[in-house]
């Protein structure tokens, strides 16, 4: 049994507690507790979060975990030493360390990410990279995996992480239930982006929104503007009028942010050759993918694969 045990600390943010909800539906598909999962802090007792109410913790346990996960908090504060201490000391027993948006401050503190590849939360990384320059600091990347050592970005990615754990201890298929369980849209992987194609456009109007949501559902049908502006019920002129202003990108553009964001998902989460992937996302054929992840990414998707492929392999050792 794999016992996990999530670090709070006076002020953490209470998204953090999603994570426990995977390790729970793990235990419910496996029909066994797959998972032993305890709430802790440095002395245990009641924790207040940053929403003002409390949770019960027990003492972090001298022995250690299989899994030490810090929590985020919403406050750049500098851990309390005590702390610090208790999470190395812990950590050292352990089979992985792992941590929330900012817990990755935690983590650099106890000096658990020395010379290590890492990432947290978007709005925090110059801090981070201002304090802790001799750590390889990834910050669009949706969580890194360097060895014993995961951080994960803002506070929603503590899900997609700790389905990556699942997938690691049990397998893929039991990730996949869980997902589905907790009614997630996509799941994603490592080198998932922490910023998503479609909220990156943010579109004001609901006709705006539904070709949008249309065209993410439909990627290798025809979303021509002339489709587009019939989902939302606008002339060809009145759409490409109206997305630039909300968007401020072309339909063609923001098409293939969409499929760009797909294929790099799917390029993570299977084997498939580059123009199986460029055919299912829409783009036809491989070469037209090729030029637009050179546009994108500075690189071809052979060389996008071979990163991904790398990545899974660390997460999996």
């Amino acid at each position: 049994m794999h016992s996990v045990a999530l670090v709070v600390h006076p002020g953490f943010q209470s998204l953090s507690l999603a994570v426990g909800s995977v390790f729970e539906c793990a235990n419910l598909f496996q029909g066994e507790q797959a998972y032993e999962f305890h709430l802790v802090s440095e002395a245990g007792g009641a924790v207040m979060s940053s929403q003002g109410f409390s949770v019960n913790s027990t003492a972090l346990r001298p022995e250690g975990y299989d899994t030490v996960i810090v929590s985020g908090y919403l406050e750049l504060d500098t851990p309390d030493n005590a702390l610090i201490e208790f999470v190395k000391a812990a950590s050292a027993q352990s089979r992985r360390v792992a941590s929330l948006c900012v817990g990755a401050f935690l983590l650099a503190e106890a000096g658990l990410l020395t010379g290590k590849r890492a990432t947290t939360h978007w709005l925090h990384a110059p801090a981070f990279r201002q304090r802790y320059p001799e750590i390889q600091l990834e910050e669009d990347r949706l969580f890194v995996v360097d060895g014993q050592t995961w951080t994960g970005a803002g506070m929603s990615a503590g899900v997609d992480m700790a389905l990556a754990m699942v997938e690691t201890d049990l397998g893929s298929d039991l990730a996949r239930r869980i997902a589905r369980k907790l009614v997630i849209y996509q799941r994603r992987g490592s080198e998932q982006s922490q910023f998503s194609a479609l909220l990156e456009l943010d579109p004001k109007s609901d006709r705006v929104q539904l070709a949008m949501a249309y065209a993410r559902e439909n990627l290798t049908d025809d979303l021509s503007i002339d489709a587009l502006a019939a989902v939302a019920r606008l002339s060809p002129r009145q759409f490409s009028r109206v997305f630039r202003e909300e968007t401020g990108q072309t339909p063609a553009k923001a098409i293939e942010s969409l499929r760009l964001e797909a294929a790099r998902v799917m390029m993570e989460t299977s084997r498939h050759p580059v123009e199986v992937v460029a055919r299912a996302t829409g783009f036809g054929d491989r070469e037209r993918m090729r030029q637009a992840f050179l546009r994108a990414f500075g690189k071809p998707p052979q060389a996008m694969q071979k990163t991904l492929f790398t990545a899974a392999n660390g997460a999996n050792g």
